[in-house]
């Protein structure tokens, strides 16, 4: 087979990298190593003429010397038609991106952190400008999750997005479930693998699963979703115990993103939370630092995607499919998909998301226990699903699984419970998704 013919004619596209560590690196790299196939696909060559680092004397394998350079402002002032963005944070990289749109280039960014905190300025700029903003790597790695919400479903309406989006959770869940081990061990293997940075925080805290969260919740239902509008909950309470207790069940406990439409269709609920997920979900078989997500639409029904969410090589592929995208688009010369808000939907707390409770409760062990402990979910319009008596004497534990109900309705129901004197302790509080219904 022959090498793609290119015309020499076609001025070449100048493309200005931003940030050279592991995504970036390998983000230079396939660009020179398959530039002849990126040339016919785009209709254009693609020229990297620079890549922006805080350290120029540090090398960078696959990445000519010449190309370093400590100054991004002027990288982006020599006539780029393209910038890539992977070096995170919100500044500098919030003042870049702003100085690329508004300088006329199309911007390729991996940021979910900024993505989820300011979307709105970059979007904005994006469109003043009649620039791309192109952002699939922010969410899920390579798995192409972003554009088909944004271009293959938009014909659909979502109600709901449920996934797992983090994978060093997901590897110390599965750990966890897998060994038995308790968390405290299985962040430091993750830690020692590279799974897990020296500082967690924003994976095992669900501020990382939070931001993707916000970006999936703005595509699937046409609103502005900020990270501020997320309810968060992370991993780190999670225990040996609890995660017994789910097997014991037929459970797995998995961290996940939902984002789904309120009942009224007037909001929506963002949020990320440990769950108990049925060991017959697809979602309960995603193991390791995999991902998976599904979207649950009215005519489509549930589609699922899954594969690797993080990583050099993955997280590459999915920033080059955007700098194709947004390439031909410049060679055609007009902007592709913008920002799409015009639902524009009230973000809502969590207290009016609909799902399930496990709750396992420490009681006395006395005649007429479980009858008050079923009247305290009643009042609260909380219909019990499953009851499970376990022990005798100071070793008496109930374990609840409930119907769906709201947040609020569940909620103010463990109120109720830690009141009551035949209650000892709740020992353990999660909620339950996956199950038929919901």
């Amino acid at each position: 087979m022959s090498a793609p013919s290119i015309d020499a004619t076609v001025p070449a596209l100048r493309i200005a990298l931003l940030g050279a560590g592991t995504v970036g690196t390998e983000v230079a790299r396939l660009l020179v190593a398959n530039a002849e196939d990126f040339a016919a696909r785009v209709g254009a060559p693609l020229e990297l003429v620079g890549v922006a680092v805080r350290d120029i004397s540090k090398a960078r394998e696959g990445i000519a010397a010449d190309l370093l350079t400590t100054d991004a402002d002027a990288l982006l002032d020599s006539n780029i038609d393209l910038v890539i963005e992977v070096m995170g944070g919100i500044e500098p990289a919030r003042t870049l991106i702003l100085k690329a749109l508004n300088n006329g280039a199309s911007v390729v960014t991996a940021n979910k952190a900024l993505l989820a905190a300011d979307g709105a300025t970059l979007f904005e700029a994006a469109e003043k400008n009649n620039v791309d903003l192109y952002y699939e790597a922010s969410v899920a790695g390579a798995i192409p999750l972003l554009r088909p919400l944004r271009e293959s479903l938009v014909g659909d309406k979502v109600r709901r997005v449920l996934g797992i989006v983090n994978g060093t959770t997901n590897y110390m869940l599965t750990k966890m479930d897998e060994t038995g081990a308790d968390y405290a061990e299985v962040l430091a293997e993750a830690q020692a693998l590279g799974y897990a940075e020296a500082d967690p925080t924003a994976d095992v805290e669900g501020l990382d699963a939070a931001a993707k969260a916000a970006i999936l919740a703005s595509l699937a239902f046409h609103t502005r979703v900020t990270i501020d509008d997320v309810y968060v909950e992370g991993i780190s309470k999670v225990t040996a115990a609890d995660i017994k207790a789910a097997q014991d069940m037929g459970f797995v406990v998995k961290l996940l993103a939902v984002a789904e439409l309120t009942p009224d269709e007037q909001g929506v609920v963002v949020r990320v939370h440990p769950a108990m997920v049925p060991r017959s979900h697809p979602l309960a078989s995603v193991r390791l630092s995999f991902n998976a997500v599904f979207v649950e639409a009215d005519a489509a029904g549930a589609v699922m995607f899954y594969g690797r969410g993080a990583g050099g090589a993955p997280t590459a592929s999915a920033v080059l499919g955007d700098v194709v995208a947004v390439a031909r688009n410049k060679v055609r010369g007009h902007a592709g998909y913008g920002e799409s808000v015009y639902a524009d939907l009230e973000p809502r707390a969590i207290s009016a998301a609909t799902t399930r409770y496990a709750i396992n409760l420490q009681v006395a062990d006395q005649p007429g226990v479980l009858a008050a402990i079923a009247q305290v979910f009643a009042t609260n319009n909380v219909s019990i699903q499953v009851v499970r008596q376990d022990g005798s004497g100071d070793e008496a534990f109930l374990l609840v699984r409930t119907h769906l109900a709201t947040d609020a309705a569940l909620s103010n129901t463990l109120e109720a419970l830690r009141a009551m004197p035949a209650v000892r302790q709740v020992v353990g509080v999660m909620r339950v998704e996956g199950e038929v219904g919901h």
